[in-house]
């Protein structure tokens, strides 16, 4: 299954909200060396139930807009 998300980093809590057009990630990390990108990665696996090693950034891994695939 692919989602498309917008991710919030440096926010003041973790979350994840359902959209019209996908998901708003809000994670605490920042975007720098892939730290917000590690805090996606595990805040949607602990969001749909499955491993971290079943979560992938497929597009948009230097910007706030990405294509998450979850493998099921």
């Amino acid at each position: 299954m692919k989602i498309g998300i917008k991710v919030i980093p440096r926010s003041s809590r973790e979350e994840i909200v359902k959209t019209d057009g996908g998901y708003l990630v809000r994670v605490k990390a920042q975007p720098k060396e892939g730290k917000a990108n590690e805090a996606v990665i595990k805040l949607v696996a602990e969001h749909f139930g499955v491993a971290r090693s079943e979560v992938r950034i497929t597009s948009g891994l230097s910007g706030r807009n990405k294509i998450v695939e979850i493998r099921t």
